[in-house]
């Protein structure tokens, strides 16, 4: 039998033109983190602008938690990582991000999603 999940990696890869599977990737996120798993939440495509300050809190989706409040759960407790490529298409630094987000790229999520432990999900 294989033994239980301990960290989970979540990978969203869209942006607000698909606004509920973004959302429910983030949602996932924060839910693991409550749940007591190491969270690792991997922001690429267009879902690299929910790290940046005032962009999370634009997205308004009916009967959910807002974006941003799930964002901020999973920074406070896990890590929110951008993927590197991702930023530098869209002119991004870490220091565009809100704080506590980090840019890495691929090698760090091969790195993280082969953990002993660790499930990833992609959104």
């Amino acid at each position: 039998m294989e033994s239980p999940a301990s960290a989970l990696v979540v990978k969203v890869t869209c942006g607000t033109e698909a606004p509920e599977r973004l959302n429910q990737g983030i949602t996932v996120a924060a839910t693991a983190l409550a749940a007591g798993l190491d969270v690792s939440l991997w922001l690429t495509g267009d879902a690299v602008w929910m790290a940046v300050p005032g962009r999370a809190e634009e997205l308004a989706l009916p009967h959910a938690a807002p974006a941003a409040e799930l964002r901020d759960a999973v920074l406070e407790g896990g890590r929110v990582t951008v993927c590197g490529q991702c930023a530098a298409r869209r002119g991004l630094t870490e220091d565009d991000l809100v704080p506590g987000a980090t840019v890495r790229g691929a090698a760090a999520f091969v790195e993280e999603v082969i953990a002993p432990g660790t499930r990833a999900l992609v959104y």
